[in-house]
């Protein structure tokens, strides 16, 4: 599959890296060089310094035979411009895009966007964790064991 990925901060790069791996012929778009240092050594996709929303950059990447195209910044405006270019404009069959205001993910997914909201699954996952604890038996401190932490945040 021929994938166009806008943004290659950690989620980008690692979409990225897993379907390079898998033999995906993939490009990632991002305005900052920098940022394709989250890439792994062994990628072996494109790499292009360009803006994700413009007609000309996004032609440069190959959009017109993508089959795919993920937008994966941290800007919801940002990336729900470029899929509705990717999905509207070039007809790319398959868009994807992260929107990380949950009411503004609920919005564009009504209107025909397929959506991601970071915010919805971290939160989901926070809470599944929160209540398998709960159901776990606190450790015996009886013997002279540490209680078990982690970082606070």
């Amino acid at each position: 599959m021929r994938v166009i990925i806008m943004g290659c901060g950690r989620r980008g790069s690692a979409l990225a890296a897993m379907l390079d791996s898998e033999g995906h012929d993939v490009t990632v778009l991002d305005i900052d060089a920098a940022a394709f240092s989250f890439l792994p050594d062994s990628f072996g996709g494109t790499e292009i310094v360009a803006n994700g929303t413009d007609v000309d950059s996004l032609r440069r990447a190959g959009i017109e035979q993508a089959d795919a195209f993920v937008s994966t910044t941290r800007g919801d405006n940002r990336n729900v411009m470029a899929a509705q270019m990717a999905k509207h404009i070039f007809n790319v069959s398959r868009v994807i895009t992260l929107v990380h205001d949950p009411i503004r993910e609920e919005m564009y997914r009504s209107l025909g966007l397929r959506t991601v909201s970071p915010t919805r699954i971290v939160a989901q996952s926070l809470k599944e964790a929160l209540l398998a604890e709960e159901s776990m038996p606190e450790p015996s401190l009886s013997r002279g064991e540490a209680p078990q932490g982690g970082n606070e945040g």
